[in-house]
């Protein structure tokens, strides 16, 4: 069994043991009880009752949330012409094409957080797609990240777009900030990531759609919100 520090067993000692919190409460908890010394990252967990063998149950898309996560991600854009020149204007940090691709086969080069590519570059994307899947970098039209709109891609990357797909037991992770943002900021990143959930709750879905929900500090514990908090 894993020792737990002096620090994380005070902070779960300020959590009630199987409550559920309003996410009012949950959010000044979750500042709380953080025990990192670093500026931890505020996660969200969310557990669907999603059946991910059936595909229109597997969940996958980004959005853009109002206070962004609090961390810069560096962007490479794959593209050519036009596209490649509104991508630098944007503030992409790498731009190119198959020079870029190129650097990625030879040299193993991964000093990017999110790629982004034009439809046309997709064929010359797919034999690295072995390297970039395992990764999460390959680029998806449902994330946003395959598009002709590079300049809207680009800059809702840098103003805090987040990706989220579900795992296969039907389980969404993000991060809605770090513990150096207000209350006030978190409450507004999580309500804006629970609406997007629910908006793309599949029609299929028989009972109750959402399961449990919890937020947590990179390195603290775990703390439920009532599942119906988020209800319109």
């Amino acid at each position: 069994m894993k020792k737990r520090s002096k620090k994380y067993l005070e902070a779960l000692s300020k959590i009630e043991k199987g409550k559920a919190y309003t996410k009012e409460e949950a959010i000044k908890l979750v500042k709380e009880t953080s025990v990192s010394k670093f500026n931890a990252s505020v996660e969200l967990a969310i557990r669907l009752n999603l059946d991910t063998k059936k595909a229109d149950q597997q969940l996958r898309g980004a959005i853009v949330l109002p206070h962004g996560t609090g961390k810069t991600k560096k962007v490479l854009v794959i593209a050519k012409g036009d596209n490649a020149k509104k991508a630098q204007e944007a503030g992409a940090d790498f731009v190119g094409d198959t020079d870029m691709l190129e650097k990625i086969e030879k040299e193993n080069w991964f000093d990017f957080d999110v790629m982004i590519a034009t439809p046309d570059m997709m064929p010359l994307l797919g034999k690295l797609g072995r390297v970039l899947g395992p990764k999460g970098l390959m680029p998806n039209p449902k994330t946003g990240t395959v598009t002709t709109d590079v300049t809207k891609a680009v800059t809702d990357v840098k103003a805090g777009r987040v990706e989220y797909r579900t795992d296969t037991f039907g389980n969404v992770h993000g991060i809605i900030g770090n513990v150096t943002f207000t209350e006030e900021q978190l409450l507004e990143n999580l309500n804006a990531f629970m609406a997007t959930i629910l908006k793309v709750k599949p029609s299929t879905v028989k009972g109750d759609y959402i399961k449990n929900i919890a937020v947590s500090t990179t390195m603290g514990p775990g703390i439920k919100i009532i599942t119906n908090s988020f209800d319109n």
